[in-house]
């Protein structure tokens, strides 16, 4: 799983249209301010374990909060962060259950419907702790060896000198 966590001041998104795996949802607009807002995207590794995700994500989201000092998040299905999508019942299983674990650790949580277009806005606040990616692994955790989506060839998180031999 990856997710891109900013710290922001306030999120606003309005779903527009629903893709052909969109969740029935009654909730098309909503905002959420002084939150972390965390774009999300269920990876195909992540169908090994999703429960793993969830408690490894969880967290990870937790000790993000705790650094930042908030209690607030939205979780925001974001599927353009890998090129290997989870299938769509497994990533909206993730999203849902990252949600009830944070609620049941006392986290205020919203979540944006899965499978809709949606525009949004955002304004982040730009400290130096503002950004931040994650990698959630199903095998060991938070930290987690990547293998190269197109050549397969293993490398560690961060390496930054992996060149993919395969075809991109």
């Amino acid at each position: 799983m990856r997710i891109l966590s900013i710290h922001a001041d306030r999120l606003w998104y309005h779903a527009t249209k629903k893709t052909r795996m969109a969740e029935p949802t009654n909730v098309r607009e909503d905002r959420m301010e002084e939150c972390v807002v965390l774009f999300c995207c269920v990876e195909k590794l992540d169908e090994k374990d999703p429960d793993q995700v969830i408690r490894s994500a969880t967290a990870g989201v937790r000790k993000r909060l705790a650094m930042l000092h908030v209690n607030r998040v939205l979780i925001y299905p974001y599927a353009h962060l890998t090129s290997t999508l989870g299938s769509p019942p497994v990533a909206l299983y993730i999203l849902k259950g990252l949600e009830s674990s944070l609620i049941d650790t006392k986290v205020e949580v919203k979540r944006a419907p899965f499978g809709w277009y949606k525009e949004f806005e955002i304004r982040g606040k730009g400290h130096p702790l503002a950004d931040l990616s994650m990698t959630i692994c199903p095998y060991h955790g938070t930290e987690c060896d990547f293998t190269c989506p197109y050549c397969h060839h293993p490398f560690k998180e961060g390496d930054a000198g992996h060149i993919c031999g395969g075809a991109l």
